[in-house]
């Protein structure tokens, strides 16, 4: 077994991949230094590395061939491809269809988080952290949300730090998610 799978794992969707991989987004330090400890895996699929690819590639963004190498480089060396997995059975539906990769991912890879700064994606929060599937976040609520409060990570499922609504500061509360 390789030393990921004992890891509790993240999914990244896109915008918080361009925060962390190419913009430093302050808001990613705390996950930053958590993944550059190894203390929780990335996953992904295809279907969402290819998106990323794309997502690189945007005029928009002008970024230099350089940058673009370089960003690729550190989400794959922090970034486990996951078999894919048959879509989930009550997983709800993302009404921006192109992030429902993101949902399947994390209910497929057993992600304990995906973090998101999408709307449509932070808005399916509550319902499948009642279910008891997985906790979306914001990136900047990494921090109070996973870390306990001994500062070391929180992989035992206690998400209770952060915001005295339990929230990590992100206004959605990540206290009851199940662990892998």
């Amino acid at each position: 077994m390789l030393a990921g799978d004992t890891l509790p794992r993240v999914v990244l969707d896109t915008n918080v991949c361009l925060d962390l991989y190419v913009f430093g987004d302050p808001r990613c330090v705390a996950l930053k230094a958590d993944l550059d400890r190894g203390q929780v895996q990335v996953v992904t699929n295809p279907a969402c590395r290819d998106e990323w690819l794309a997502v690189l590639g945007y005029p928009a963004l002008a970024l230099d061939e350089s940058t673009r190498r370089r960003a690729l480089a550190a989400f794959d060396a922090q970034a486990r491809p996951v078999v894919e997995h048959a879509s989930a059975p009550g997983l709800p539906r993302c009404a921006d269809p192109d992030d429902q990769k993101f949902l399947e991912l994390a209910a497929g890879a057993g992600a304990r988080w995906l973090l998101s700064r999408d709307r449509a994606l932070l808005a399916l929060a509550r319902r499948l952290q009642r279910d008891g599937r997985f906790v979306i976040l914001p990136p900047q609520a990494w921090a109070g949300a996973a870390v306990g409060e001994n500062g070391r990570l929180d992989v035992h499922g206690d998400h209770s730090a952060g915001g005295s609504d339990g929230s990590g500061g992100s206004g959605v509360p990540v206290s009851s998610a199940k662990p892998v």
